[in-house]
Parts: C-alpha cells; structure tokens; sequence
C-alpha cells in the first residue's frame, strides 16, 4: 500500500491526453497504471462518497486474499471502470496527489483511457452507442406526428420494458421528451443591438444550442435569449453544429470525439476570432469545450482560440455585471430556491455564478448545494446504474428538501437539465415532496417579469 503523506497545495494542472499514440491503447500498460492509481487511492480513501466507482475498487480491495491492490484480479478492474462517469470531481476537487503532485494521479483520465481501450475492443453494446448518438435521435424531434408518437409511446409499460430489454435502458428511469418544435427552428437567428463590449466581455455573444435545448428543451434555449434581450446584448446562433462530444466521451469512443471536433471547431473558431463571447446552456457541453476538446488537441489553436471564447451563461451574466452592464430591474420574487451547482460547472472553477445571480433577485432565498445529482448523462437511465445513480444522489435529495427558511423550497434547480429532472425524480422515488423544477436560466427570466 502506498504510504500516506502529504498532497499537494498548488493548483490542479492538466497534462495532454495523448490519444493518437498507439501506446494509449496499450491495455497492459494502461493496467500497469490502474494498479499504480489504485494503490494510492486505496492508501487515501478520501474520495470514497463520490460516485459508485471508489467503494467499488475498495471493496474489491478490502475482500482480496491479501487485502491489497495486488489481491485483485485484473479483469474486476473494469467493475471499477464501468463506475466512472467522468464528472471530474475527485481530480478538482478532492485528490491531493494530482499533478503538479509527483504521484501524478489522473483518475478520470486514466479511466477514459481504459474506456477508450474497451470501446476499441468492441465492449461497448448497441444500447450505450444509440443512447450516446444525440443527433440520431433527436433528428425526429419537431416531426409532427411523430414526435407526439415517439413521446407517447416512450411513457408505456410495454414501450418501456422493451427498451430495457434492447437498449439497456431502465425501465423506471426518466426519459426526457422530444421537442415539438427545435430550438433552432423557432428561435431567432439572430438580434441586433448596439454593441457594448465590457472590460472583460465580449459585447456580443454566439448561441451553441446543444443537442439537449435543441431537441428535447428548447424553452431553456428561449429563456436564454430572452435574459440576453432584456441586457440589450447582440447573439446569434451558431449557423450549424453538430453534438459536443461529450457522451461518445463518457463512452471511450474517441473517434467520434474527434468527428465532433471537426465539424464544430472551425465553425466556432470563426466566431471567436470575430470576438463573440460563445454560450452554452449546458454545463457539460462547455466543460467539452473548455476542457476535454483543448487537452485532446493542445497544439490546435483553432481549438485554443474557441476555449478562450467559450463561456458558461451565468459566468458571462456575472461577468457582464461587474462591467456595469447588466439590469438588475427583477421584478418578481422567487421565493424559497433550492439550487444544485452541477459537477461539470463546479470542475470550471468558475465560481458560484448562478448562485450569485439568483441572490440578486428581492425576497428570494438561495439555497445551493454541491453534492452530485448522480445522473451523469446516461450512466443514470442504464439498467444497473440507474438504481445506483439514485443513491448516489439521496443525499443531495433529502438536503434540497430542507430549505433553511423552513419546510419545502418553491423550486428546485441546477444548471445541468439532465440532473434536475434527476433531483426530480429522487425527490418523488424518495416521497420528498413536489415542488416545482425550473432551470436556472428559467427561474432568471420569470424574476424579470418577461413572458
């Protein structure tokens, strides 16, 4: 076992991800450094409430004949593998042996390098892939007809169970809908006024939809736009676009990481090189861009250029405020809030950005919380880990519940839609109460009094 000692106080760095090198598919080295990560996490422990993947790999560890990590047989370390979902948290937020620490422990990444390997080898089913494919799927959404169908049909007992048999998709999990009508389809290309750049921000922004707002969402999309009229900040929307990347990510399938990249990269380098600051509503789809998409692609200065220009909406809106350019005229109160800062917008490191905002608005009281929903994109609707990502997020259910100014919030929020439609469903699996979900972006629309 790796002796304990001190970790390290500097920040977190990154290194590349080096992807192309035929030595990252190289499964015995890539176990020779699972087994050296692993002692020292099994030295550690710290991270042990995160997620499903630590009390897998300690407890395979601790009912080893020999108790350690050299007790453990190799192919059980893809029970611990199969845990990860990617949401970042015990490199940024816990682990005190990450580079510049001379251990240099990588978790998440050394987990998509087992990912990558696993999907290379043919491991990973139809199902993940499908459910992975966004623009497959949400290619039928605003068919009339169609969409009412596939909606319809996707809330039945026998619907559902067979997709549980075909898909791997739990049977109780939610499901979100498909859009009536796409984002794209029924918002405004474009809104022009005049152009105010602040000392920090850009005075005109790019809308990327992301597959979610544009397919199954979209009134997020609108809320968005809408902040940003009321703010009198010119936006278009990016004229084409394709999935972030971030699902085939989460699955390993790096290739199509990499068809992502370049299809949206030029586009977007394009708009930030024009000095766009780059929106996304979807905490997860910027994390790709900020973070995921520059450490596949370090020397791409494309990719660098649209990292810089990217911005989390409530970053920019804080960001626009200390400028001295954001109205500040709410309107209405919101009463009791109980808002959850998902993982992948706390491992920005940008701050409590939505928290900040919402405090802005009369007679509301915000209550954050920073535990993780436990959805993870579709680790929480898959047979097997559906069950297991709604203990994960028991605890952060119970505590939205209690509001500090006493009994139920009026509303429950996170950045992420996927994980507060999660929080949503825990709060009625675990009879918690009803209260109402809104996005954040939402919630910032209504205190404005805009329709």
């Amino acid at each position: 076992m790796a002796a304990a000692r001190e970790g390290n106080l500097e920040a977190p760095t990154r290194h590349p991800i080096d992807w192309k090198n035929p030595e990252y598919y190289d499964e015995k080295k890539t176990f020779d450094e699972l087994e050296r990560i692993f002692d020292i996490c099994h030295g550690c422990r710290r991270c042990v409430s995160l997620c499903a993947s630590f009390p897998t790999l300690f407890d395979l560890i601790d009912e080893s004949k020999t108790g350690e990590v050299d007790g453990v047989e190799r192919k059980d370390y893809w029970k611990v593998v199969d845990q990860c979902y990617m949401c970042d948290l015990c490199y940024m937020t816990k682990c005190p042996y990450v580079p510049p620490h001379e251990w240099n422990v990588d978790y998440p990444h050394t987990m998509l390098r087992a990912k990558a390997i696993k999907f290379k080898q043919g491991g990973v089913g139809f199902g993940e892939k499908f459910l992975s494919s966004t623009d497959v799927h949400g290619q039928f959404a605003g068919i009339p007809i169609v969409t009412q169908v596939a909606n319809a049909v996707n809330q039945t007992k026998p619907a559902r169970a067979l997709m549980e048999k075909t898909l791997h998709v739990d049977e109780n999990a939610w499901l979100p809908a498909l859009a009536t009508r796409k984002f794209r389809s029924g918002a405004p290309k474009s809104k022009d006024f005049s152009i105010r750049d602040g000392a920090k921000t850009p005075g005109k922004v790019a809308i990327f939809a992301t597959c979610y707002v544009n397919y199954n969402e979209p009134g997020i999309g609108h809320d968005l736009l809408k902040v940003l009229e009321h703010n009198e900040v010119p936006y278009v929307l990016v004229n084409k676009e394709k999935c972030c990347g971030m699902p085939k990510l989460e699955l390993g399938d790096l290739e199509s990481v990499d068809e992502s990249k370049r299809a949206n990269i030029p586009v977007l380098a394009n708009y930030a090189k024009e000095g766009y600051a780059i929106l996304t509503a979807v905490p997860s789809c910027t994390l790709m861009f900020k973070q995921e998409i520059p450490l596949m692609y370090p020397g791409d200065a494309d990719v660098q250029a649209v990292k810089e220009a990217m911005w989390d909406p409530f970053e920019y809106l804080m960001q626009r405020k200390r400028d001295g350019l954001l109205k500040t005229d709410f309107s209405k109160p919101l009463g009791k809030i109980s808002y959850q800062i998902p993982c992948h917008s706390r491992v920005q490191n940008i701050g409590k950005k939505t928290e900040e905002m919402l405090k802005m608005v009369p007679d509301t009281y915000v209550h954050t919380n920073e535990r993780c929903s436990g959805h993870a994109g579709t680790y929480g609707v898959k047979v097997g880990s559906h069950e297991v990502a709604l203990k994960i997020g028991k605890p952060l259910f119970k505590k939205m519940a209690e509001h500090p100014q006493g009994g139920l919030p009026d509303f429950i929020s996170s950045d992420c839609p996927l994980g507060g439609h999660h929080i949503d469903q825990g709060f009625d699996v675990n009879a918690l109460g009803t209260p109402r979900l809104e996005h954040p972006l939402t919630l910032v629309r209504m205190a404005y009094g805009l329709e």
